[in-house]
């Protein structure tokens, strides 16, 4: 069949016309889904979006926060403010990584995990899998207040972003003028038992022997038992973090817990550094002598509160024995002085305090909403309700305008500590959230005024300078990956067999020699190559 110009053009505009009437017809007759749907999103103001969305999290649960985050009342009224609902599935923080882990693996994971504790290496992972979503421009267009924190504090920034470029997680910040959260559990120190002994705070090693030692044989709380216990932690490694200072290790901060700058400038593996035995010997010391709780290897976390509300430890180390154990009278210590001269608080954090506290997942089919509901707490209003928790509940302004809690908080009724009171109003008791931590608005242990006290004293030995946690490509993840988990667990082990006696020390040179069996080398190469990375 032959079209002449006239058929041709003819059918043309019908076609033409067809089209037309499909496009702009009263959509009675459209294909499903043929027409894109408004977002409902709104980039700024509240509610965030117009329809209610559902979102399914995970959190981390600490000892110290609310069982059931579905009843706490952040999330009930951020819930009508925002219009996002959120269905909360809580995990002990003792077997959180590895329950993460095997929901990563088998595709069931939620729409985004909160206080994830998400290593960097598995930011990379599953970020580079696609598994944890790209935040880069979502941050730009609707993140303002984490924008502005990143542009702010560079070195957060710096932290933040993985070695591909890309951005996957919202962190936990510290606000590098809060000396007090940086330098997070303290060494406490029992007044009370210092003037009944006439002894002074102790400013060196041997001083805080000798303190221990008379804490444990004068019966300082006078009730004729032995039942006092000089020195209390909740595990041997931060006890360890403490002392490093004094035997003039740990010069970078608790971020790297195995690896600091010698004085040379060159990267060092502490735990087979001569001055790490020394201070290993130290500790055996106070251990063999009970000056250390024998408990130290084992305690956990609730067994450490319970014991500490009955006033019985002379020195230990936690946030706050006010907040968490009711107990009154403790003043912080400083930074040791050290047999060779050294004065260094070790036992301090970058800014950059969590890098992977909130990510969210491919599952999430609102990730644009999930990042305005989850910046929204990063900003003035939105900070101070997560901390601080509701006017006329939780919190009260003072007549100058300041913020503090109410007394069912600061004297509750019930006997509860404070942070006991405010978890069915807040959630951030137990940390690792997602969020900037600054004193005007957190209220909590180290915003007590003996824990700025104590910040006082050891502001002046604090490292110069504070690495973060650095970030490796995905080849030396995979292999930092196993090197790490044999190194830092084998030093682990050793170090608390040398503690506590059940290793010899002389068979320190056969554990420094296993430790470059495991390919020591290897690892402190691929440091070396990260360092240099952050460096630039």
């Amino acid at each position: 069949m032959k079209f002449n110009k006239t058929t041709a053009a003819l059918l043309s505009l019908f076609v033409l016309l067809s089209l037309l009437s499909a496009c702009s017809g009263d959509g009675s007759n459209e294909a499903e889904g043929a027409k894109p749907k408004e977002s409902g999103i709104n980039k700024m103001g509240m509610p965030i979006v117009a329809d209610k969305i559902n979102l399914k999290m995970v959190a981390g649960k600490a000892p110290t926060t609310a069982s059931n985050w579905n009843e706490v009342m952040l999330w009930q009224e951020y819930e009508k403010l925002t219009n996002i609902h959120v269905t909360w599935e809580m995990v002990p923080n003792d077997n959180l990584t590895e329950k993460r882990n095997i929901m990563l693996a088998g595709g069931d994971y939620p729409d985004a995990f909160f206080t994830a504790a998400i290593p960097s290496t598995d930011l990379l992972k599953y970020g580079s899998q696609g598994v944890f979503i790209k935040l880069n421009d979502l941050i730009d267009q609707y993140a303002p207040n984490l924008k502005k924190l990143l542009d702010q504090y560079p070195e957060v920034r710096k932290g933040l972003t993985m070695p591909d470029g890309n951005i996957y997680s919202f962190p936990l910040i510290y606000d590098p003028q809060f000396t007090s959260v940086l330098g997070g559990g303290k060494v406490w120190i029992k007044k009370e038992w210092l003037d009944k002994l006439g002894l002074k705070e102790p400013e060196t090693t041997g001083d805080f022997y000798n303190m221990l030692k008379a804490f444990k044989e004068k019966d300082p709380n006078g009730n004729n038992q032995a039942d006092e216990i000089p020195f209390e932690s909740v595990g041997l490694p931060t006890i360890i973090s403490y002392f490093k200072g004094a035997w003039g290790i740990g010069t970078r901060g608790t971020g790297h817990a195995n690896v600091d700058m010698d004085n040379a400038g060159k990267l060092r593996f502490i735990p087979t550094d001569p001055n790490y035995k020394q201070m290993l010997e130290y500790l055996n010391k106070l251990y063999s002598e009970k000056l250390i709780a024998e408990d130290i290897f084992t305690i956990q976390a609730n067994q450490f509160y319970a014991t500490g509300a009955k006033g019985l430890y002379g020195a230990t180390i936690t946030t706050s024995p006010y907040t968490l154990m009711s107990q009154t009278g403790y003043i912080g210590a400083s930074a040791l002085k050290g047999p060779h001269g050294d004065q260094l608080y070790s036992s301090v954090g970058s800014p950059l305090a969590a890098p992977g506290a909130f990510v969210i997942t491919d599952k999430n089919k609102s990730p644009e909403a999930t990042v305005r509901w989850m910046d929204y707490l990063y900003g003035e209003e939105g900070s101070k309700m997560f901390f601080m928790g509701f006017e006329g509940k939780s919190y009260e302004k003072t007549a100058s305008g300041d913020l503090q809690y109410t007394k069912e908080i600061t004297a509750n009724p019930n006997g509860l500590t404070i942070e006991q009171a405010l978890v069915k109003y807040v959630v951030w008791p137990g940390g690792g959230y997602p969020n900037m931590v600054q004193q005007k608005f957190f209220k909590g242990a180290e915003s007590q005024p003996e824990s700025i006290q104590a910040a006082e004293k050891f502001k002046k030995y604090m490292p110069k300078e504070v690495w973060p946690t650095f970030n490796y490509t995905a080849e030396e993840s995979t292999k930092m990956s196993a090197l790490s988990a044999d190194i830092n667990t084998y030093v682990s082990e050793m170090a608390a067999k040398f503690v506590s006696g059940k290793a010899s020390f002389s068979e320190w040179d056969n554990y420094v020699a296993t430790l470059k069996k495991m390919r020591l080398d290897e690892y402190m190469q691929i440091y070396q190559a990260a360092y240099d990375r952050y460096k630039k």
